[in-house]
């Protein structure tokens, strides 16, 4: 972990930064062709690059990640870094294909700015659940006493612990392999999610949601944060829904499993990963629905 967490602390200093885009719009970007000409290049668009594009000292940092790939004369980096507000993120290269890659994207911003605007000014005890990256956890950490990084894939748990690091935010940031909240016994204070939402042929930890067209896991979320929040605590749930005839899918089922508490449900963008509808598990779904969900518990 720490040539990773020296090669973010690098690109810091160098003025490193970049805002990660769709997939869709990566490829797009990508498919003008060239190689490599800037760090933003390299660690944000996760172009080919050759010689004398990468400092020899942040190579050799890359190397000793185990995140630098070659092919004959042309190499490439296996990590990507974003900037997000006053964090700078490592999370997967581009294309996030393999089953365990931890993807961080516009719905990360957009999840940034959800927390921002319903977390609590001071929280105790927080837990991020299915953080991948730790950018909700991380975000919200100047606010909290204590931070637990929960998610059920090892890959996402090294890069949170990495970026915890080269943020400098260690202190008081836990991690635990957590199938939701099965690793945390204790009370809490403030439970926020953005968890994966589609149905995902592939299975990919960070698209994958299970359940009625991905929407289970939120579904599991939900019940579980009720369960073990304190009473006044807060459940912040970023997640999409399919709309079928005009209606929520997510919401029938959180009905159900917040068993007649009041809660803030709102669209936040009506109209997300539209390519999704040519699959044919989403033939008659009209669009994805982007949602957040507030909770407090009584």
């Amino acid at each position: 972990m720490e040539p990773l967490v020296s090669l973010g602390r690098a690109l810091r200093d160098a003025g490193y930064a970049f805002v990660t885009p769709t997939p869709e719009t990566h490829r797009r970007v990508l498919a003008r062709g060239g190689d490599a000409r800037t760090l933003r290049d390299v660690f944000g668009w996760s172009k080919p690059f050759g010689e004398g594009v990468v400092p020899g000292a942040m190579l050799s940092l890359l190397e000793r990640a185990g995140a630098l790939e070659r092919a004959g004369p042309k190499m490439r980096s296996a990590v990507r870094f974003s900037s997000l507000g006053p964090l700078l993120l490592a999370h997967s290269a581009y294309p996030t294909t393999a089953a365990d890659a931890v993807f961080l994207g516009p719905d990360t911003y957009r999840f940034a700015s959800f927390l921002e605007a319903r977390a609590p000014a001071r929280i105790a005890a927080l837990a991020d659940v299915g953080c991948g990256t730790g950018a909700g956890g991380l975000l919200l950490a100047p606010r909290c006493a204590s931070v637990r990084l929960l998610d059920v894939n090892r890959s996402a748990l090294s890069f949170a612990r990495a970026n915890c690091a080269i943020n400098g935010l260690s202190a008081q940031v836990a991690f635990s392999v957590s199938d939701v909240l099965s690793a945390v016994d204790e009370p809490l204070d403030v439970v926020i999610a953005n968890p994966p939402y589609l149905a995902d042929e592939a299975g990919r930890a960070y698209r994958d949601g299970g359940g009625e067209l991905g929407t289970g896991l939120s579904l599991r979320i939900a019940g579980e944060a009720l369960d073990r929040l304190r009473p006044g605590g807060r459940l912040l749930l970023y997640t999409a829904t399919p709309v079928i005839d005009g209606e929520h899918v997510l919401a029938a089922g959180l009905t159900r499993v917040l068993r007649g508490i009041p809660y803030d449900y709102r669209e936040l963008d009506p109209d997300v990963f539209g390519e999704e509808l040519e699959k044919p598990a989403y033939a008659h779904v009209e669009r994805i629905a982007v949602v957040g969900l507030t909770l407090v518990k009584p």
